[in-house]
């Protein structure tokens, strides 16, 4: 898209009139070709228009600058100056929007790179450009928005939702699938009612039905869940396992380095004894008839404590081992698609395996009498699990309900259920793993996968159109099941990292932006936005949006004749 500069005049305090940079260029250039037929100055003047004062002062501009003349002449060209503008608003999107480098780097690029010769880098000047690009950015959000849902197709989502308290106390909601933040909104409480105010604003114009919410436990967030939205509310397995190690595995580590700091103290009493006696050996001393040897007692007692020492760390090790691997069993266990298997499991059965793995947990701090808090906090992630057995029961209903809607015959609709479905369920799982990990779980998917279209398979008699949108569907229902708001966790940090570095997070329209720049401008790997996976459609270029909106900044008055550094 080409680069549209704007011809508006900008007033000055003075009386003389400014021109506007790309009509200054513009009638420059006309200049230059009159001034190359051998027209004088006071003809092309006349010709133009333009007082031969201004001409003058034009000629006399480009003379002090000490530049290259072939790097002044195209900086005050057209091109040059859709080329100036284009790397100024690439600098503030960039370095201020996304790279948090503040202003004043941008005006160091701009000084080091000598385009200060042709564009103001003061800090007043890419400080009002800053403005007019967040203003842009804002004022883009709004519309496309507005506009893509207006054209979005139905569909029904999760919302994964929590609260930041970087910058003040801010409600985040996030679509899971699309990584499309509906919610990012400075609020002053966090109670169902604000909830309410702020997700019906947020969803207003959205083509689209939420149907579960997965979050902590906060008592406000789950009334405006249940009260308000009226959608299944599925807990975070990361709170269920955060509360089982603060209530255990953290007091177990607490006790594991008491154990290892005793060792290293009883080696080093039997490391002393030993020197003792190795200096008693050389130089025998005198005692009298009937005295045992001094230090033997002693010896054997330390050499005793050390073995005794070395054993409790051991212990310690290995129940701190087995309470790690309990709590990384939870999250094994809780998937809608059994990993090793690739079949569908009941909530039943998941809710039984958790119980059971809290149980191992909870006979290791019984057994080290771990103090009452310890056994509260237990407890209290051991009370989520009957919502993770609900939520498992939840997305099996609605893919039942989703498939029944498909009206296929019941071979294509057991192998919906029983293999198509798994199959994504674990290319989802394998996508969160590394390479090496997940190739298993990739081969799984294939082996159920593949049969289905082969020569005999349950779907080998449909139109490939008719399979596409088979293989689409599963992969939409497969991503219904969402056991963790670690979007949520992720922007709540990237947050904080923001705020400490420039902060400016309790001004609206920086949150806007920033909210912006993650939904309509930030890509994946296969080049989609946030916005364009939400919406179904591909939106309108916020770059170029900018461009639009933005004008050139003015060139110094007085540029400066040599190069920084």
């Amino acid at each position: 898209m080409a680069t549209i500069i704007q011809d508006k005049q900008r007033g000055n305090e003075d009386r003389h009139q400014r021109w506007a940079r790309i009509e200054r260029a513009d009638v420059f250039a006309q200049y230059g070709g009159l001034h190359d037929q051998g027209v004088s100055q006071r003809q092309a003047a006349q010709v133009l228009d333009v007082p031969r004062s201004t001409l003058q002062a034009w000629h006399l501009y480009q003379d002090r600058l000490d530049a290259c003349p072939a790097v002044v002449a195209f900086f005050h060209s057209v091109p040059g100056l859709a080329f100036l503008h284009r790397l100024v608003m690439a600098l503030h999107v960039v370095c201020v929007e996304i790279g948090a480098c503040g202003i004043r780097l941008v005006c160091l690029v701009l000084e080091l790179t000598g385009r200060n010769r042709f564009v103001g880098a003061s800090y007043g000047t890419q400080q009002r450009v800053n403005r007019g690009v967040e203003e842009a950015i804002v004022a883009y959000r709004r519309e496309e928005s507005a506009r893509l849902a207006h054209e979005m197709p139905p569909k029904d989502i999760t919302l994964t939702q929590d609260e930041t308290f970087t910058g003040g106390l801010c409600l985040v909601g996030i679509e899971p699938v699309s990584n499309y933040m509906v919610l990012e909104q400075a609020a002053q409480a966090r109670d169902h009612d604000t909830w309410q105010a702020h997700m019906e604003q947020a969803l207003t114009g959205f083509n689209c039905r939420v149907i579960q919410s997965t979050s902590d436990e906060a008592p406000g967030l789950l009334a405006y869940v249940e009260h308000h939205l009226g959608a299944h509310p599925s807990p975070d397995l990361f709170h269920v396992q955060h509360e089982l190690s603060k209530a255990v595995a953290a007091p177990m580590a607490v006790k594991q380095r008491a154990a290892a700091k005793a060792v290293t103290q009883a080696e080093e009493t039997l490391k002393r004894v030993h020197e003792a006696l190795d200096s008693a050996n050389s130089e025998p001393a005198k005692r009298g008839p009937g005295h045992p040897p001094k230090g033997a007692p002693c010896r054997a007692q330390v050499t005793q404590a050390v073995d005794a020492a070395r054993q409790e760390h051991q212990r310690l090790t290995a129940q701190r081992e087995q309470i790690t691997q309990s709590i990384r069993a939870i999250g094994h266990a809780y998937h809608f698609v059994d990993l090793e298997r690739g079949v569908r499991r009941n909530g039943k059965l998941i809710a039984g395996d958790i119980q059971r793995h809290i149980a191992t947990i909870r006979t290791i701090a019984q057994q080290e009498r771990l103090r009452e808090t310890c056994l509260e906090r237990l407890e209290k992630a051991e009370r989520v699990v009957p919502k993770m057995q609900a939520t498992i029961e939840f997305v099996s209903g609605y893919v039942r309900q989703q498939v029944r809607q498909l009206d296929l015959a019941p071979p294509a609709s057991y192998a919906m259920h029983a293999q198509l479905i798994p199959s994504y369920s674990l290319e989802r799982v394998a996508s969160t793993r590394t390479v090496t990990q997940g190739e298993a779980l990739h081969a799984l998917a294939e082996r159920l996968r593949t049969p289905l279209f082969e020569s005999g398979g349950a779907l080998r008699e449909l139109s490939p159109m008719q399979q596409n949108q088979l293989k689409a569907k599963a992969a939409t229902l497969a991503e219904v099941f969402q056991r963790s708001n670690s979007n949520v966790e992720g922007r709540n940090g990237y947050l904080s990292l923001r705020n400490h570095q420039l902060r400016g997070l309790d001004h609206p329209r920086k949150r806007a932006c920033l909210t912006a720049v993650h939904n309509f401008l930030l890509t994946r790997p296969d080049g989609t936005t946030a916005a364009e996976r939400f919406f179904g459609q591909k939106p309108r270029s916020m770059f170029a949006a900018i461009l639009e909106s933005v004008e050139i900044p003015p060139a110094p008055l007085s540029p400066p004749r040599r190069a920084v550094g």
